[in-house]
């Protein structure tokens, strides 16, 4: 950049935030509501260069509603009122915008004026995400000289590829702001802060990560805000899995210093002729409020005194996941409810604890259906668990439907033994109970099956797959049970019966069933079923990794098998690096088999 330094003298600090809101897909009215707040709060805070997430006013993914035009331009109506509030301050604000094609941008704003928009140079095409079918990619990268900071705008993907971070240093940005929907998996987030604090440190650069959090659909965003200074110090942190205003102060001084002493950047050339890999600067004769010195964040601690990072645990991590997803999924789809069937078992069990974290526990009915194969210990679990709670309880005995229904195909069965029919028929009926009583009181039945289950079929069509949403369905059984351990000791209280955490699984349809008759051991499935689904890896090479030749050929016929299934599945939160849903789109009608 030309020399900004001899223009007008610069402060050696800059106060800076992340606003990372929960954005709900359409709501253009609400999202921008809240967007002016922040604004306001991030002003009372004398914030001079502030981020809100990707997509901010239209929510994300905002999916097929990009195919309908009024949708895209509506939101530059909202863009009005949200440009006045940024006075004093330079602001980058997500929305789509339409130019011919149709562009995932950020506005970007400063001291009230819109300067223009920055387009999205990364396009993901891969897990989740499916922005080709939707954007044109931006034609190059945008950086604004400011009175306050030569600031260079990214969005979510551009952050993860190297030479985008190197032209934006090469081309003299001191800060980089980027407007991000980074869904969460188990591990994402740390994920995130090691490749930022990389970037930064690489080429001196400060580093505003936004990030949004919320749930939408299956997708869970973790928030996770960062500030990250020039030597790759994190700054601040946003909170995990909760809306946040963001601050840190970043030192200027300590990036030119940094890269007199490291001159990376003089080795990038930033590219003439513009390519989207170049750099288009534009200059702002907006003014920016003066730093407040007396207000002053800490920067970070006396950088000779070692610290640790905060340790994290990725079951609590997920556990937070799921109850926000939970929240938001029957919060922003008008819903007040939910019913689940409580079977004394321990993926019941959880996925209640999750329900009644997420929604109250006034907000959640428990219903037991026992049948004459149920245990009267199942029975006793599901009745403490709802007192453990504190959540409503009504039990609805099922044995004199069955009775009726065996008395119905009698005569048509006559000629063959009690198989898995008679099994389903009393899911069924379970299932038949729950649905009755959502559609009377207008309570969402809440899914219990499991990923484990879910990935092999051990599940029932219209019995205990029926729900609206499948709250554990991307949470293995080994999970399941760390969950379960971690829902009660970070309680301090026994909120999930202990009987119900050890006792042998079992779907307890016939006479002395365990989950182990149908399936091998749950450590055992699971190593497998990470491998196939997970990994995408072939029998052979899950034979390499130590499994039965026999077992993986049986357990990955039973994947593909009920692949019809999943099809029909409620929709699942996702917390793992591949749900089922929009992460695995497989044909149902697939003749390859792996071999």
């Amino acid at each position: 950049m030309s020399e900004p330094s001899r223009e007008k003298p610069r402060g050696t600090w800059l106060r800076t935030a992340a606003a990372q809101i929960n954005a709900t897909v359409g709501d253009l009215e609400g999202n921008t509501r809240k967007i002016r707040e922040w604004l306001r709060r991030a002003n009372d805070e004398g914030v001079q260069a502030i981020a809100f997430p990707e997509l901010a006013i239209c929510g994300y993914p905002p999916k097929d509603l990009l195919l309908k035009t009024q949708f895209i331009d509506d939101q530059l109506k909202y863009l009005d009122e949200i440009v006045p509030e940024t006075r004093g301050m330079f602001a980058v604000v997500g929305l789509v915008i339409r130019d011919r094609d149709c562009y995932n941008a950020a506005a970007v704003m400063h001291d009230g004026r819109l300067l223009g928009f920055a387009r999205k140079v990364g396009l993901p095409n891969y897990r989740v995400f499916d922005e080709k079918r939707y954007f044109q990619r931006g034609e190059f990268l945008s950086a604004y000289h400011t009175d306050a900071a030569d600031i260079g705008v990214l969005i979510c993907e551009d952050v993860w590829h190297p030479e985008i971070v190197s032209k934006m240093a090469a081309s003299g940005v001191e800060l980089i702001l980027c407007a991000s929907a980074s869904p969460f998996h188990v591990g994402r987030p740390l994920e995130r802060e090691t490749m930022i604090r990389a970037r930064c440190q690489d080429h001196s650069v400060g580093f505003v990560f936004c990030n949004l959090t919320g749930g939408q659909d299956e997708l869970i965003f973790d928030g996770a805000s960062l500030i990250i200074g020039a030597s790759g110090r994190t700054l601040a942190r946003g909170m995990r899995f909760a809306e946040d205003l963001v601050i840190a102060d970043l030192p200027f001084t300590e990036i030119h210093r940094n890269r007199l002493a490291a001159p990376v950047q003089r080795d990038v050339i930033p590219g003439e002729p513009l390519t989207r890999e170049a750099v288009k600067i534009h200059s702002s004769d907006g003014s920016t409020r003066p730093y407040e010195l007396r207000n002053r964040r800490a920067a970070h601690p006396n950088p000779f005194l070692l610290t640790s990072e905060p340790v994290i645990s990725p079951i609590a991590d997920a556990y937070n996941a799921l109850v926000m997803g939970v929240r938001d999924y029957i919060n922003k789809n008008g819903f007040k409810n939910v019913v689940v069937g409580l079977s004394g078992g321990i993926d019941s069990a959880l996925t209640a604890t999750i329900a009644t974290d997420a929604l109250g526990p006034e907000n959640v009915l428990g219903v037991s259906m026992p049948s004459r194969y149920s245990s009267g210990h199942s029975k006793d679990d599901a009745a403490d668990l709802a007192r453990n709670l504190g959540i409503e309880y009504k039990q609805f005995a099922i044995e004199e439907v069955f009775s009726q229904y065996l008395e119905l195909f009698k005569e048509e069965f006559a000629d063959r033994q009690p198989d898995i029919t008679e099994e389903n028929l009393q899911a069924r009926i379970r299932g038949a109970i729950l649905m009755a009583l959502s559609n009377k009181f207008g309570n969402l039945v809440l899914a219990t099956g499991n990923k484990s289950e879910l990935a092999v079929g051990y599940a029932t069509l219209y019995g205990d797959m029926c729900g609206g949403l499948a709250v554990i369905g991307d949470v293995p059984k080994t999970m399941v049970f760390q969950m379960a351990r971690y829902c009660n000791e970070s309680a301090g209280r026994i909120r999930i019966p202990e009987n119900t955490i050890t006792k042998p699984p079992s779907a307890e349809l016939r006479e002395n069933q365990q989950d182990t008759d149908s399936l091998p051991p749950y450590d055992v499935l699971d190593g497998i079923l990470h491998a196939y689904i997970e990994q995408d890896c072939g029998i052979q090479e899950i034979v390499e990794l130590g499994y039965d030749r026999e077992l993986a050929a049986r357990i990955v016929g039973m994947v593909d098998r009920a692949e019809y299934k999943r099809r029909q599945a409620a929709i699942v939160l996702r917390v793992t690096t591949k749900a089922f849903g929009s992460d695995r789109r497989l044909p149902v009608t697939n003749k390859y088999r792996s071999g």
